[in-house]
């Protein structure tokens, strides 16, 4: 089988370095306006145009969110910002709204338009009536079962390609469409507003005994049911591929650039291990890498029917066993130069993430602060340091060390 894409998300320029670093075929990313993830730092026109040449310059391709719900006054200012947005270079736009599908078409019959998750394709016969729209690609819902995916493959036109998301975090209402946020908040989720309300504790109370409140399950500090776990297909990404899904989603346009660097590259080697000239297995240590960033427990999802295991219910608390210490910045003469990012201490153990390599483990040993003084701790903010290291590491890469 050929490779699928590994598409990967970049919230801000940081986290664009760091996908293209660590494998992206495809970055998606998102302008100032009209994009799902309010709360990330996106991209202004020219920082825009700036990241499509250094990821074209590297093969990759960069897609632009517009898949919002819009409002009429957001329809009328469309058209000027897809012009602003085409004269970037963008690859193509992910959109969820008929009226933006419809006016991109029109507008910009040679823009590539991807249908995001948001519109909610969970049949064959959505998905050829946005192909007859003029639609290239579609992101199918998270609600399909790999059987209903290969469903769809076979009853829709081969040019139509498949995206589906393989991880991340997912919404109480798994493909969007959530009133919850702006309901309780005035913040709203379909127009990259959401404050996650689903993940806050919720207790039941007796209308008759005002202030008492009582555990809908046996957890005594309340209810989280609403608290969706994060999604994780990593081990059936042969399973997709072969239900004929082209291109595989990683969630997370708010995330730091560790995350992306991360899970991208555990999904490159996988992909690369999978679907290569000479197939082999998945080494654990890639595997493992997933659960070295910060994340909640993972779920398959609905890929092999309705799940029960969806909801975690507990505190609404990250799993985190590193943390970041420094970014490399150059390595030479039997040192490691890095900017420091957590404190980090001489004779700590530390390992580093490079790309499609398993992270080697260094022992901390004659640190010396950026005037290249010895010191006992780097415990200054983005401070100048170094230390030994006979390996060369690339610039960029991320030295880590397990949390306590």
């Amino acid at each position: 089988m050929n490779k699928p894409e590994l598409l990967c998300p970049a919230g801000d320029a940081e986290c664009l370095t760091a996908a293209l670093q660590y494998g992206a075929d495809a970055v998606y990313v998102g302008a100032k306006e009209y994009g799902m993830r309010a709360a990330a730092k996106n991209f202004d026109f020219a920082a825009l145009r700036d990241a499509v040449t250094l990821a074209h310059a590297q093969g990759v391709k960069v897609y632009l969110t517009a898949n919002i719900l819009p409002r009429n006054a957001e329809i009328d200012a469309f058209p000027a910002f897809l012009e602003q947005v085409q004269s970037c270079g963008i690859d193509a736009v992910i959109a969820a709204d008929f009226g933006l599908v419809t006016m991109m078409r029109r507008l910009a019959p040679d823009l590539a338009v991807h249908a995001s998750t948001q519109t909610g394709i969970v049949n064959y016969q959505t998905a050829n009536a946005l192909y007859d729209l003029g639609v290239s690609r579609v992101v199918l819902a998270r609600e399909l079962s790999i059987a209903e995916i290969a469903e769809i493959r076979a009853k829709t036109p081969k040019a139509l390609e498949i995206e589906v998301f393989v991880h991340g975090a997912m919404c109480m209402s798994v493909s969007g469409r959530c009133l919850l946020s702006e309901y309780m908040t005035g913040r709203d989720a379909n127009r990259g507003a959401c404050a996650q309300s689903c993940r806050w504790k919720y207790a039941l109370m007796e209308e008759k005994r005002p202030g008492q409140y009582f555990p809908v399950d046996e957890d005594g500090d309340g209810s989280y049911i609403l608290n969706a776990k994060d999604l994780c297909l990593l081990p059936y990404l042969k399973e997709l591929r072969e239900a004929g899904v082209d291109s595989f989603k990683i969630e997370g346009r708010a995330k730091a650039a560790y995350y992306v660097a991360g899970v991208s590259n555990a999904y490159r080697m996988a992909i690369d291990c999978l679907f290569g000239e000479q197939p082999r297995e998945v080494p654990e240590w890639v595997t493992d890498e997933l659960n070295n960033v910060s994340h909640r427990p993972y779920t398959v999802g609905f890929a092999f029917g309705q799940r029960k295991d969806l909801i975690w219910h507990e505190r609404n608390g990250y799993i985190r066993g590193y943390e970041v210490v420094g970014i490399v910045q150059r390595s030479e003469n039997g040192r490691l130069y890095v900017s420091q990012r957590n404190r980090f201490f001489a004779g700590d153990t530390v390992e580093i993430l490079m790309p499609q390599t398993k992270p080697p483990v260094l022992t901390v040993t004659d640190l010396r602060n950026g005037e290249g003084e010895p010191i006992e701790a780097a415990n200054h903010a983005v401070m100048d340091c170094s230390f030994l290291c006979d390996l060369d590491i690339p610039q960029g890469a991320f030295v880590r060390k397990k949390v306590q």
